[in-house]
């Protein structure tokens, strides 16, 4: 695996604002990073718990971190529907989608050791949160955009988010298609995606197995008993 870029933090952020070190744990996590570092677009798709949006979260803002680099922001972006979501939720669309955020907001706050580190990158407009409802129009230029939960995705979302990469910005997906909300005909979509950037030379397609849950022993016990009476 390729070294670690050495962390020089951007002028608009304070010296006591810094990103812990994060060593991959398992194997496909090592492959993340080394795919990473080669420069390559990701889809990280495989079992809940083995840190596919936390390891891309975090290769993300080490990079737009660093001085050096040409990459502006990092775009999260999920699909929230609203008949079957969002409709049932409190409030404004502002904060309906809030709650959408929380999973990144643990993680980044979990990487800086403090509970603003969220809240300081939107601020700085190191981070942008958004949904598949509202990126037509959009270009995403001299971004890292993550893609997470891409099991409820459509191929219409999908296809558009593909449609507005700009220059200088690369791609990470990350989902389990064994969660998927989606209908039947959706899921069809989905493995036409799949398969598609499977074919691309500047994607890698990683597969995370039931051997790389770091969450917890108890989510590993409970997802492999729970995938042995799938199949039983």
């Amino acid at each position: 695996m390729a070294s670690r870029k050495k962390k020089m933090t951007k002028d608009n952020i304070s010296n006591h604002f810094e990103l812990r070190n994060v060593k991959p744990l398992t194997a496909n996590q090592q492959d993340t990073f080394r795919a990473y570092d080669e420069g390559k677009n990701l889809v990280l798709h495989g079992y809940a718990g083995t840190g596919k949006s936390f390891v891309s979260l975090y290769l993300a803002l080490e990079e737009i971190l660093d001085y050096r680099t040409p990459f502006n922001k990092v775009v999260i972006i999920r699909s929230v529907v609203p008949s079957r979501d969002m409709g049932f939720l409190p409030g404004s669309i502002k904060e309906k989608i809030k709650v959408y955020e929380e999973p990144y907001k643990e993680i980044c706050d979990n990487l800086f050791g403090r509970g603003d580190g969220y809240d300081i990158l939107k601020t700085k407009r190191l981070v942008e949160f958004t949904t598949t409802s509202y990126l037509r129009g959009l270009t995403f230029n001299d971004s890292i955009v993550i893609v997470d939960e891409l099991q409820n995705m459509s191929f219409a979302e999908l296809d558009t988010v593909m449609t507005r990469m700009g220059d200088n910005s690369r791609v990470m997906f990350c989902g389990d298609f064994r969660q998927t909300d989606l209908q039947e005909k959706d899921r069809v979509g989905l493995m036409k995606f799949l398969n598609i950037t499977k074919r691309m030379d500047n994607f890698e397609y990683i597969e995370f197995g039931k051997q790389d849950i770091v969450r917890s022993g108890i989510v590993r016990d409970y997802i492999i008993k729970k995938t042995e009476m799938e199949h039983a």
